[in-house]
């Protein structure tokens, strides 16, 4: 079983910016290891949110960043953007400790409830998502930057077709056009 990922996509829209002192960062625990992925692809340095949560519900505290963001363009990576509470905290967090810009990247923008426009309001220079969930006008902020998985999943379903490797496809996603 191949698992289908488009950090590669994220990771060179990033390094196509070609930001000055780029700082990538788990908004917490559970997301180290992608982050940790898309820090080796960018060649950055990374920083950790620690949180927990607030009783049964979906509320979180905030309680240190591990690792230095100072005069630092902090990428925020992680799988979705639901109602977008733990990105926008992160990227608060990240501007009182010294990031001179933020950015966020996920795979899937869910963005329900007041995403929107915690986003719209947030520090967040710009969001890059993929499309695997339509973004309806209503939501396309200007802020907003949605890459193609298309590419990518064509060349899987072909290697899948010939029997060739999948995970080759995901090494060279850096190549496939990004929109």
């Amino acid at each position: 079983v191949d698992e289908m990922t488009a950090l590669p996509i994220l990771a060179r829209y990033f390094q196509e910016k070609r930001l000055q002192n780029p700082v990538v960062v788990s908004p917490d625990l559970g997301s180290t290891k992608r982050a940790r992925n898309f820090a080796e692809e960018l060649n950055a340095p990374l920083a950790i949110i620690e949180k927990r949560r607030l009783g049964n519900d979906d509320r979180t505290e905030v309680l240190n960043l591990i690792g230095s963001v100072d005069d630092a363009q902090v990428i925020l990576i992680d799988d979705e953007i639901d109602t977008a509470g733990s990105i926008t905290q992160a990227a608060e967090l990240c501007i009182a400790r010294g990031a001179r810009e933020v950015y966020a990247a996920c795979t899937h923008a869910v963005l329900s409830g007041p995403a929107v426009e915690r986003l719209a309001l947030s520090p967040i220079k710009e969001i890059v998502v993929t499309d695997t969930i339509p973004l309806p006008p209503h939501k396309r902020l200007d802020k907003i930057t949605v890459l193609s998985v298309a590419p990518l999943l064509g060349e899987s379903i072909q290697r899948i077709h010939t029997g060739a490797s999948v995970s080759l496809a995901y090494r060279s996603a850096g190549r496939l056009p990004l929109r």
